[in-house]
């Protein structure tokens, strides 16, 4: 120590090693320059660490640059694995081009042909949690939650309207809003003269119109009413669906005014106008034509029809339809497919809760 403190004052600012090591560096002595010495092995030395300091820097930046694009990587297939972007195959039915899934695979991301867990309520749902008597006061406490803007579901009144055709047994499903929730059901406004529900609900013919008749895909002119639907309303961020069966039955016109006078000009004149699910041949004088042309002279007969007129009468074929619960289910996911089920049946009058198996 002695000899090295003598050499260091003996040294200029210039002479003095750069090394991030320091005095620590094995090569310090060593580039030290005699006295009287040409210092070239001093200043190679000095190169060659600068030299080692960049490509060590460099490494650093390759991994911290590796590491974000981990982390990046991990991020997305935790979002896939509680929302997938793209659909997969249902579980338990591996698709014949790409052989079975793996039993081992990353944690947390589902293997091919899995489908994400239910993993925000791990209480769950209890009996206690349900009001025990009123299915329908049950539905609006959880529609409130949904209605939540917090809770990220749009349009929570969007269900799923399923009608069955008989004697056919054809079940028909397309997605309508909920308008309205009172004590009696849910209710919901369509077109009930030519369209699929009017078929299966009214046993109407398929498709028919004033001025076109059309037979019911399944060969007959018309099926017969068979008031039973269902409903299901599905709140992904909820983790949550509900499912309503029962009969259904047409509002007072009175009622489905009061409700017709709310909507927009446009969609009022559109309800009269609109054949709904008959077909539109395209006019061959008109270039191009697919069957809009039709469509777009219905509304200008309408709009003629009641050009001046501020209040516009509701349709007789259009207007309100009550769905009156028979059954109404609650349903909130768990994780590992063990759901928790709450069924409630009318019994002479009267609503039983009961849990369900998932």
């Amino acid at each position: 120590m002695f000899v090295l403190s003598v050499v260091i004052e003996g040294m200029s600012e210039m002479d003095m090693p750069t090394c991030a090591l320091g005095t620590s560096c094995p090569c310090f002595l060593s580039s030290i320059p005699s006295r009287g010495r040409k210092k070239t092995r001093y200043y190679k030395q000095r190169e060659w660490h600068s030299k080692q300091r960049k490509v060590t820097r460099k490494k650093k930046k390759k991994k911290k640059l590796n590491r974000k694009k981990i982390e990046e990587e991990r991020k997305e297939r935790k979002r896939n694995s509680t929302n997938p972007s793209s659909p997969v195959a249902p579980t338990g039915t591996p698709s014949s081009a790409s052989p079975a899934p793996q039993a081992a695979h990353i944690s947390g991301v589902p293997a091919a042909g899995a489908a994400p867990q239910f993993l925000k309520h791990k209480a769950g749902l209890q009996r206690s949690d349900l009001d025990p008597e009123d299915p329908v006061a049950q539905f609006h406490a959880w529609f409130s939650e949904a209605a939540d803007p917090a809770a990220g579901v749009g349009h929570p009144e969007t269900c799923t309207l399923s009608t069955a055709a008989l004697p056919s047994g054809r079940v028909s499903a397309r997605m309508v809003y909920m308008k309205e929730l009172d004590a009696q059901g849910f209710v919901v406004y369509s077109n009930f003269d030519t369209s699929g529900k009017a078929r299966d609900l009214l046993g109407k013919p398929r498709g028919a119109s004033p001025t076109t008749a059309a037979s019911s895909s399944d060969g007959q002119e018309a099926s017969q009413p068979n008031a039973w639907v269902s409903l299901v309303f599905w709140w992904e961020p909820l983790e949550r669906q509900v499912r309503v069966e029962g009969r259904a039955a047409r509002l007072p016109a009175s009622e489905s005014q009061a409700y017709f006078d709310t909507r927009v000009r446009g969609s009022r004149i559109g309800a009269w106008a609109s054949r709904q699910s008959a077909v539109v041949r395209a006019d061959p004088a008109v270039p191009g034509d697919d069957g809009r042309a039709q469509l777009d002279a219905w509304v200008a007969e309408t709009e003629a029809r009641f050009a001046g007129q501020d209040r516009i009468p509701v349709p007789d074929f259009w207007g309100g339809l009550r769905v009156v619960p028979e059954t109404v289910e609650f349903w909130q996911g768990r994780d590992n497919r063990l759901h928790d089920r709450f069924v409630y049946e009318r019994v002479d009058g009267k609503w039983t809760l009961e849990r369900l198996s998932p």
